[in-house]
């Protein structure tokens, strides 16, 4: 249960929803270094990292059995060519040593018996991806202060629909983005493709996988909290903000993975999924800053500034004597009492 302040309903003068250049003309009245400062408060209180570390565990156990069963199913389904591509693209994300580890579990396919296995996997993985939206709607609630999240069939209904749509355009514009050169030699080495095509999918990659990701992020921030959202061009200004974040954490996460050598040596064949699990919190982390950017935006411009409540206690002074007890309290106190007069004597000195 977070303690954010509840981000009223807001509409513009007209009746209209609101748009773009009323957030930009909020934004300027408020101060970029204040309204920074209040949304990371409003991520803070709102238990965004908890709700970080969730998610990322469910995008876990979607991705993982998901891409196994996308390789498997394309064998079964005799569409090798499709799961020889995204076999490449994996292997050649992965850091360090777990390129190896990718292609063994990825490699066991092909069998028809193991149909039902299979078609079982893509069924886990779509309702693990169901549970995550089900997670980014708790998570959004809490940051816009709704304290109660829609009654369950509602909140799993609309998770089902957002995992097939915004869910998965999501994945798939984060991958264009981040694995787009490992995309184009995959789809290249499979298809044949000559240097005129992988020119052109070099250069349409990067605004195909940013509106890919910038719509459905939209749309998550849209559809998710409990409450009536301003428009798209609004919220697109929060989904900006999770979009320039996550480009940075995956550029920083690159690089410490490709020049720290002590990363693949350390986790051996579990090297992919400790790369996995980082990327995931991380990503979340960024999503849900976002959300706490368009919140904290629609307050200011209802004029509720103040992203959490005053602190309600206890004071410093009221909870050190249940965590220490009277002699450990004594014992602080005698000890900054010899710290004082020991300083006390150097001035005189």
């Amino acid at each position: 249960m977070g303690s954010t302040v509840t981000v009223p309903q807001t509409r513009a003068m007209s009746g209209d929803e609101l748009s773009a250049d009323d957030a930009w003309e909020t934004l300027r009245k408020y101060g970029g270094w204040r309204f920074a400062r209040d949304s990371l408060i409003r991520f803070r209180y709102g238990d965004g990292m908890s709700h970080a570390r969730a998610l990322a565990f469910q995008l876990c156990l979607a991705i993982i059995p998901g891409a196994i069963a996308l390789v498997g199913l394309s064998a079964v389904t005799h569409q090798e060519e499709l799961g020889r591509v995204l076999e490449l693209t994996l292997s050649g994300l992965v850091p360090g040593g777990g390129a190896e580890t990718v292609t063994q579990a990825l490699g066991g396919r092909g069998s028809t018996r193991d149909e039902l296995a299979l078609w079982l996997g893509l069924g886990t993985t779509l309702a693990a991806l169901a549970t995550a939206m089900a997670q980014f709607e708790r998570g959004a609630n809490r940051i816009y202060g709704v304290e109660r999240d829609r009654p369950f069939h509602r909140k799993y209904a609309r998770a089902a629909v957002l995992a097939l749509t915004a869910g998965v355009f999501m994945i798939t514009g984060f991958t264009i983005l981040v694995g787009g050169g490992e995309l184009g030699d995959a789809l290249a080495k499979v298809y044949d493709w000559g240097a005129g095509a992988r020119r052109a999918f070099g250069i349409a990659r990067w605004p195909l996988g940013f509106l890919l990701a910038l719509t459905s992020t939209v749309t998550l921030f849209r559809a998710s909290p409990r409450r009536r959202q301003p428009g798209h061009t609004w919220l697109a200004v929060g989904a900006l903000v999770s979009l320039g974040l996550w480009t940075l954490f995956t550029l920083a996460l690159a690089l410490y993975t490709e020049y720290n050598g002590t990363f693949g040596h350390t986790y051996g064949p579990l090297t992919a999924a400790m790369a996995l699990l980082l990327w995931s919190f991380l990503s979340s982390i960024a999503l849900f800053l976002g959300m706490a950017f368009a919140a904290q935006l629609e307050a200011c411009r209802a004029g509720c500034g103040e992203p959490a409540h005053p602190d309600p206690g206890p004071t410093a002074e009221e909870e050190r004597e249940p965590l220490v007890g009277a002699v450990g309290s004594a014992a602080i106190s005698t000890a900054r009492g010899l710290v004082r007069a020991v300083r006390r004597r150097k001035r005189e000195v």
